[in-house]
């Protein structure tokens, strides 16, 4: 199954990468993860928020695969365990889809993007900065699957 992370922002910090890449590496088969990142519009003083954020969710909806489940990252969306990511990676690997999953930039997505979405999923309903979301996501990815596997990573 082919598991791709969606970003807006380009150029993060050493410890973001690091981070990432610790998680990622660990994917073994049937599971890959990769990450996309999507450079952000430009930001100045008297910058139009709206026309940003229209941009950027322009630009990762382009980015998906269509025949991939999408899976938009908001905070107003659906609050998931571990074990209920892990039985939806498991629903949608039975089934023979792919997932990308969709981060905003630091004003969020678009009411059209969400709505392109499949599914709205919440990591927490506090505010995260975006470059800690990869870390997040692509530990809670992978912890998922390590369920799936009976890996003991999840027990400890």
């Amino acid at each position: 199954m082919i598991i791709r992370i969606l970003a807006i922002g380009d150029n993060m910090p050493n410890w973001v990468t690091t981070g990432y890449r610790e998680y990622s590496k660990r994917f073994t088969s049937p599971f890959s993860l990769s990450l996309l990142e999507i450079p952000p519009e430009k930001r100045g003083k008297n910058a139009d928020i709206n026309r940003i954020i229209e941009r950027e969710s322009q630009k990762l909806i382009a980015a998906t695969h269509p025949t991939h489940h999408v899976i938009a990252l908001d905070v107003d969306g659906e609050l998931w365990s571990t074990e209920l990511l892990a039985a939806k990676l498991k629903m949608l690997q039975r089934d023979g889809t792919h997932l990308d999953l969709l981060i905003g930039g630091p004003d969020g997505i678009s009411d059209a993007c969400l709505q392109q979405s499949n599914t709205r999923w919440s990591l927490s309903p506090l505010t995260l900065p975006h470059p800690l979301v990869r870390i997040l996501l692509a530990e809670q990815l992978y912890r998922a699957t390590t369920i799936l596997k009976n890996h003991p990573y999840h027990r400890g």
